[in-house]
């Protein structure tokens, strides 16, 4: 039976959506009240699909995040926006901001970033503190996001807790909560984590409102400004001949969200991961001690080189990809795999589910990053943690030098040991999350050297 009924909560829980493509096969039929949507893992269908502009994004999906319990959340952004033509004048404007020779000139801004953690990790070696590594990313992820994206300076590791931090969480939590449960708000007892959502929502967005206001006044002063993603977001309402106002903090939150979010959630998982495989982590010391050796600033030039620890990275990906799917609208029938697939339906393509499939990967829930050798046989579109083709994710390069950084000069400074009885559930709050938070032992290789 290839076609089968899957109950709406099997869908939310990423791990029953496994489950039953692996029992059911390549399209699962999902009921979601009135709706009907299909899970689909054919490797065909999604070439065909994800890499044609001729299949938006699905409007019924995506419009639940245009707001939270009715404050305007992620709105008409760069991921949520369906239509097609609006979207591609958004992104033809912001690819600027993601080129190569761009974010080559940032490294040095997450080598900076990065050493701050280095030394806010010393500490708690020298003090013998278990780190909240997870916590402490998240923070560095945001002060990056914060600093070359819109020109803020935070330092949020000198807090001990963070509005913004939390504000995040909170919206990602009420944004699955609003998408999947239409009944939410009729129970009182949740009236109290609304209010916090929206207030939570309205700080985001208050916060973007505020450096729109302060670019625009350096702008028209004839300051001198960077060519960054703020910039980026102004000329795209000034191309498009329509400032407006909410659009523009639309594309703010987005990549506030999806600037911070995905990389800090992708690090530690791998940290997760690498602390309970001592072999991976020796080779990975010695990729780093070879290439980076003890030098404090890790060059563009050296990140192609590290080509171990980018196995590390996609092996991660693999099995714990932070956004865990996109969603696709089909107008018209179309057959795959010998299944009638009919038109006017939403499809949904999960980089988790297939990514954990033994039909596209061996031992699929092992961690074995010789799976991404250069030598090693591609995967054939069962793995896109950032999408794939029009659609994917435009700062997966910006993510993926930032996260090859952090975790360079994590290896290269500390061994990292998780603390007894750690968890290793996934926390789904519309991202992945290591529900544990990844909470280490830390101490300094110089000392265990001595």
């Amino acid at each position: 039976m290839l076609i089968t009924h899957l109950n709406w909560s099997c869908f939310v829980y990423t791990s029953k959506a496994w489950d039953r493509a692996e029992t059911y096969g390549p399209v699962v039929r999902i009921n979601s009240l009135h709706t009907v949507e299909l899970l689909v893992t054919s490797p065909e269908a999604t070439k065909e699909i994800l890499m044609s502009s001729k299949y938006p994004k699905d409007p019924h999906v995506y419009k639940r995040l245009f707001s939270l319990f009715g404050i305007r959340f992620l709105g008409t952004g760069l991921i949520t926006d369906p239509d097609h033509d609006h979207w591609y004048r958004q992104r033809r404007i912001m690819d600027p901001a993601f080129s190569n020779s761009y974010l080559r000139g940032l490294t040095h801004i997450f080598n900076e970033r990065a050493d701050y953690l280095m030394e806010k990790l010393e500490e708690k070696a020298e003090s013998k503190t278990p780190a909240p590594m997870h916590h402490m990313i998240n923070c560095v992820t945001l002060d990056v996001i914060a600093k070359v994206a819109f020109g803020l300076e935070w330092n949020l590791l000198d807090t001990t807790q963070s509005p913004f931090i939390n504000a995040i969480s909170l919206c990602l939590k009420g944004m699955v909560t609003y998408a999947r449960n239409p009944f939410f708000e009729l129970c009182p007892w949740n009236w109290k984590f609304i209010k916090e959502v929206k207030q939570a929502a309205k700080l985001l967005r208050k916060t973007g409102a505020d450096c729109i206001a302060e670019r625009k006044r350096a702008i028209q002063n004839g300051e001198e400004v960077p060519k960054d993603i703020l910039t980026q977001i102004l000329k795209c309402a000034a191309e498009e001949k329509d400032e407006d106002h909410e659009q523009m903090l639309d594309n703010f939150v987005t990549f506030f969200i999806a600037g911070q979010e995905t990389t800090a959630n992708q690090i530690a998982f791998t940290l997760m991961e690498l602390g309970r495989s001592p072999e991976i982590v020796a080779k990975l010391r010695k990729e780093v001690d070879d290439i980076i050796g003890s030098k404090q600033e890790i060059e563009y030039e050296d990140l192609g080189k590290l080509t171990y620890l980018s196995q590390v990275l996609k092996e991660s990906l693999r099995l714990y990809p932070p956004a865990p799917g996109t969603s696709r609208r089909v107008v018209e029938d179309i057959v795959f795999d010998g299944i009638h697939i009919p038109g006017n339906v939403g499809i949904f393509f999960s980089s988790y589910v297939s990514g954990r499939l033994d039909r596209f990967f061996s031992d699929p829930l092992k961690f074995d990053p010789d799976r991404f050798h250069p030598d090693a046989e591609k995967p054939y579109f069962c793995y896109f943690p950032f999408a794939l083709g029009p659609r994917s994710c435009l700062g997966q390069n910006f993510s993926q030098i930032e996260a090859r950084i952090l975790m360079a000069k994590l290896i290269q400074r500390f061994e990292l040991k998780l603390i007894p009885g750690q968890s290793f559930e996934i926390q789904d709050t519309g991202t992945l999350r290591p529900r544990g938070g990844v909470v280490c032992t830390v101490r300094s290789r110089s000392h265990a050297r001595d």
